[in-house]
């Protein structure tokens, strides 16, 4: 396998840790990306030092892809292997084909390029992001959304009725597959790519239609189609999530599976609902590549980092997970699941929809319509010979009886649910209908969390906030004139936003007796609340506190996204 080959130079060099390069492998095999992706992901390296140690351990020169015309028609090599293997052909002189590879201890891959081509494979290093860009540009992928709509003349469409009068499905479908509109929406499903959003929106209103991206947790709008493609674009969406393009009265959800090479697939939750003005579609962007495995890269303070993973670690018991739709309870669950995903466990998860699969874990995807809900799913499970079992969210007193019997009877059960903070999920569990003390004895911990704007490390500098705004904000009087809040200028980096990236903001609330006896009281959330800060628990806002003083986030961010204590 050409990752270990690459692991054992750097481990043998002196390069990584041990620990750092087994996190890289775990995150690989589950997301199914290379180490060089997963070490630059975990900052273990940057893509350029990564690139220069590579080269010089090769024996082999860096190159710069910018500098170099790539000639067309160079091999015979598909696109797609290229992009499989992260190889970029840039010259034939006879036999000999220069190549820039980003791992050139691939063997495989060499052997299979020069198969293909018929030829000796001469290997100079690149990065991975400029071979793949590279690719984008030779590959066509690479092409602007403005192009496209310059290339869309007046009569390329026709306007679909959008009355509630029967609608041809013919038609629209032929519609749909007119080349501008097949190109637009491939385009807007690789640019939200291409600019790491995690959904897109395509809204319909009374005289425009526009199109927003969410980036690092806030929607951009990045362009406006022509009004009479409105239901074209829709409709193409549809037929790619296998929809009813002839429904459009009620709610629809879907999937589109876009295969990027073969070694890279992106996954689109697709969300069709019925407004006033047309069918308004939010796709949720499922890219594994990006999915962050890594507990400690998650943004945990080490305190709590240590509480959490001695719950996961715990043969039985319940951990919640806890927090708005979008503030990553999924990432946290998925995290915890790989940090205990060994041979000898057997682990189950009921998800609504399944976002990630994962070797050797059993995924079950609830469907309410056949009688698949989450009791059912957890029922089969407990005959399943289970040892940790993954609810993707308690939404009512049945799933809620039967994770907590689960947990009460030697399983381990790792759940989400929708409250406000760590100490109003006992009072929670409890309105719910479950006996004060099953929730008591059977929850371990409970996490809270939120996603805040990453202040861009390229451009943030100090910034003068008025004591009395601190004060305000909940900074402790004694810390006033330390507590230094850093904002971003704005920069090529982060588009002038300030902002780059996202980081967790964590309450950890570990069940500690206190808490225990408090909840088999029946003491209300704002009281549990108090017994937590006085053991040392952190709320929210304390947490995003810390984050402020470490730099890594804006006091504005902090206000955005907690509410004062």
């Amino acid at each position: 396998m050409s990752q270990s080959r690459l692991g054992d130079i750097l481990l043998r060099k002196k390069a990584i840790s041990k620990e750092d390069l087994e996190n890289a492998y775990r995150n690989m095999k589950l997301a199914g990306t290379s180490l060089i992706t997963e070490l630059i992901k975990a900052n273990v390296f940057d893509e350029e030092t990564l690139a220069n140690f590579i080269a010089k351990a090769y024996g082999r020169p860096r190159v710069d892809l910018d500098k170099i015309e790539i000639p067309p028609n160079l091999t015979k090599i598909p696109i797609d292997i290229l992009r499989k293997n992260v190889a970029l052909p840039l010259r034939r002189r006879g036999n000999n084909i220069t190549m820039a590879l980003a791992d050139p201890y691939n063997i495989n891959a060499l052997d299979e390029m020069a198969f293909i081509c018929g030829g000796q494979i001469d290997v100079v290093i690149a990065t991975e992001e400029a071979i793949l860009n590279k690719l984008d540009e030779i590959g066509g992928t690479g092409q602007q959304l403005e192009d496209v709509m310059g290339e869309l003349g007046a009569n390329d469409m026709e306007v679909v009725d959008t009355s509630d009068t029967a609608i041809d499905a013919a038609s629209v479908a032929a519609e749909t597959e007119a080349a501008p509109v097949v190109k637009l929406v491939n385009l807007i499903l690789l640019d939200a790519i291409k600019r790491g959003a995690s959904d897109i929106h395509i809204e319909p209103y009374e005289t425009l239609v526009r199109v927003r991206y969410r980036m690092d947790g806030v929607l951009q709008e990045i362009m406006r189609p022509p009004m009479k493609m409105r239901d074209a674009i829709v409709s193409r969406i549809k037929i790619q999530a296998r929809l009813d393009i002839a429904e459009r009265r009620v709610p629809q959800d879907g999937r589109i599976k876009l295969r990027l090479s073969k070694a890279k697939t992106v996954d689109f939750r697709v969300s069709v609902l019925p407004t006033l003005f047309g069918e308004k579609v939010v796709m949720r962007l499922l890219d594994p590549s990006n999915l962050q495995l890594d507990m400690a890269k998650l943004g945990y303070e080490e305190e709590d980092l240590k509480h959490f993973k001695e719950q996961v670690h715990q043969p039985y018991g319940m951990v919640l997970v806890t927090g708005p739709t979008g503030s990553g309870k999924t990432v946290s669950l998925y995290s915890a699941v790989a940090e205990i995903n060994q041979p000898g466990v057997n682990i189950c998860t009921a998800e609504d929809p399944v976002e990630f699969n994962f070797m050797g874990i059993n995924q079950v995807n609830v469907n309410p319509a056949v009688g698949m809900d989450f009791p059912a799913a957890l029922k089969s499970f407990l005959r399943q010979d289970p040892d940790i079992i993954l609810i993707g969210e308690i939404r009512d007193y049945d799933t809620a009886a039967i994770g907590i019997k689960a947990a009460l009877t030697g399983h381990l059960v790792l759940a989400t649910l929708h409250t406000n903070d760590a100490p109003s999920t006992m009072t929670r569990l409890v309105n719910m209908g479950i006996e004060n003390f099953l929730v008591g004895s059977a929850v371990n911990l409970v996490t809270a969390q939120r996603l805040g704007r990453r202040t861009c490390s390229q451009c943030k500098e100090p910034v003068d906030i008025p004591a009395k705004a601190l004060i305000a904000a909940g900074v402790p009087k004694h810390e006033i004139g330390t507590f230094q809040p850093m904002q971003g200028k704005g920069c090529s980096v982060c588009n002038g936003t300030g902002y780059k990236g996202r980081v967790g903001i964590y309450q950890v609330m570990p069940v500690y007796e206190p808490i225990r006896e408090a909840v088999y009281a029946g003491k209300n959330s704002d009281e549990i609340n108090e017994i937590a800060i006085s053991l040392g628990v952190k709320t929210l806002r304390m947490a995003a506190l810390n984050k402020v003083k470490e730099g890594v986030l804006s006091l504005e961010e902090c206000l955005r996204v907690t509410v004062g204590d």
